[in-house]
Parts: C-alpha cells; sequence; structure tokens
C-alpha cells in the first residue's frame, strides 16, 4: 500500500513591521519644551491649543526666538508676557515687523522695546496688508508715530481709523482741524465712536451747555473718564456756581481740582 506524504504548508509568516520611530519632539525632549516654555510663563496648554505647530517645533528654534527678542532689548519677562499673549509667534518670525518699525517707521531701537512692550500685536501683524497702510494713513494726517503712538499701527484704516475721523468731521470740523485734533491727542484715534466718544459729546453738549470751540481746543476731553472724572467734577462745578475751561477741569489730579474748588469758594465769599 502505496503511503500518502503530506506536505504540511505552512502559512506565510506575516511581516513584522519596523517598529515606528520616534519623533524627535517626544518623551524627554517634549517635557524640556514644556518646562522652558514655564520658565517663561507661558501657558502651555494655551500655547498648544492656539498654535499646534508649536507640538513640532524644536527647542533649539525657541531658544534662538528668545534670543532674538533680547537682541532687541526685551527683557525676559517682557518677552514671556508678549508670547503667552500670541502663542502664534513662538513658530513665526518678528524679523518683518521690527525691521518694519526700525527702518520705515523710524523708530529709534532704544525706543523698540517700549513699543512691542505696550503692543505686542505690532509682531503679529502683516507688513504689506496691515503696517505698512496704516503708517501711511497716519502721516497723511500729520501724525509723527513713535513709540507712544504705535500702537495706532495695528489699527485697520477702513474699518477703525477712517470711522473715528468722518464722526469728527460730522461734528462740523474741517479736515484741517481734524488733522490738528489728532496730532494734539492721537488717543482720539484709539477710542471707540459708539461707546465712548458719542456719550461724552452728548454729555457736554446737553449737560455741560458746551461749545464744539472748546473740544478743537482741547480734544483731549475724549481722553478722559466720562464716570470717574468728567460729570463728577462737572457737578461739583455747578452745585458751587462755578466756571472752569475743560482743560483746567480735566487735567489735574484729584487733590488739586478739590484744593482749586476750595480757593474758587472762599473767593466768592470774600467777594460777598
Amino acid at each position: 500500500m502505496r503511503k500518502m506524504v503530506y506536505c504540511l504548508q505552512l502559512a506565510p509568516r506575516p511581516l513584522i513591521k519596523p517598529p515606528t520611530a520616534l519623533p524627535t519632539d517626544s518623551g524627554r525632549l517634549f517635557r524640556e519644551k514644556l518646562l522652558y516654555l514655564q520658565s517663561l510663563n507661558i501657558d502651555t496648554r494655551k500655547a498648544l491649543n492656539l498654535n499646534p505647530s508649536l507640538r513640532s517645533t524644536p527647542l533649539s528654534s525657541l531658544l534662538s526666538l528668545e534670543s532674538s527678542l533680547a537682541s532687541f532689548g526685551l527683557s525676559r519677562p517682557s518677552i514671556g508676557r508678549i508670547l503667552d499673549m500670541h502663542p502664534i509667534l513662538l513658530t513665526s518670525d518678528p524679523l518683518p515687523p521690527i525691521n518694519f518699525l526700525l527702518h520705515e517707521v523710524s523708530l529709534p531701537p532704544p525706543h523698540l522695546p517700549q513699543s512691542l512692550s505696550r503692543c505686542p500685536r505690532l509682531l503679529v501683524s502683516s507688513v504689506p496688508s496691515q503696517l505698512r497702510p496704516a503708517l501711511q494713513f497716519l502721516t497723511s494726517l500729520g501724525l509723527h508715530i513713535d513709540c507712544h503712538t504705535t500702537v495706532l499701527l495695528v489699527s485697520n484704516v477702513e474699518r477703525t481709523l477712517i470711522p473715528k475721523i468722518q464722526f469728527l468731521q460730522s461734528l462740523g470740523f474741517e479736515e484741517k482741524e481734524v488733522r490738528r485734533m489728532v496730532v494734539r491727542s492721537p488717543g482720539l484715534l484709539t477710542l471707540s465712536v459708539e461707546s465712548n466718544m458719542v456719550p461724552k459729546l452728548e454729555y457736554f453738549l446737553e449737560e455741560m451747555k458746551g461749545d464744539l470751540k472748546e473740544l478743537k481746543r482741547f480734544p483731549q476731553y475724549f481722553s478722559f473718564s466720562l464716570e470717574k472724572k468728567i460729570r463728577p467734577r462737572h457737578r461739583a462745578l455747578v452745585e458751587n456756581g462755578i466756571k472752569m475751561p475743560l482743560s483746567k477741569m480735566l487735567k489735574i489730579s484729584d487733590g488739586e481740582f478739590n484744593v482749586r474748588l476750595l480757593e474758587m469758594r472762599l473767593k466768592r465769599l470774600e467777594a460777598r
């Protein structure tokens, strides 16, 4: 009898995949990166949520960024605050807006840290679509841009700056007068028309019975708080039957105002 020989065919062995290479920024390196960000007082959870690219950014790039910002005079606490406010900057190049401020705005290098600390948004603003058009518009008004006014460069020309100019012109001021007002008080361009300027104008015209000519001489009026300074000081003057120019009423401290108010009351009593 013939023996049957069965050849058992073994199933082909599955190919064993090589272990997936661990990303270079995982594990220990990733923890080191988080510790570094925390040393700058950066909220790491917020930073990773707002800037997912940060996960794959090597620590060396972050160190280089800090070194670059420090070379322009920013202190480490200021750098940490700026990066925490705008985590997108952790994976962006800050040099285009910095070069713009130094070379096109002609901001003196010693003034750069103050400008960036006051308005970190400058570092994440586009030069061609935001900063340069704003500079051209502001200088056309006769405004000189320095470390106190660079904050205006992040304002959109069409949506923010022009409506404020139009509001002032709607009050009857001529273009030249509006320009002088803005140059005298650049802070006007940082105020909201609806929630700030309109209520103060209404109070000035209706309650104070003011003359618009006085606003031409003292446009800083709009920069003072209606509830904390304008209204209480005006009421104090009315209650005592005393009149005072806007500038004298608002520019002095609370202590000086009370002293002047008392002196004027005494003079009135002496004159009786």
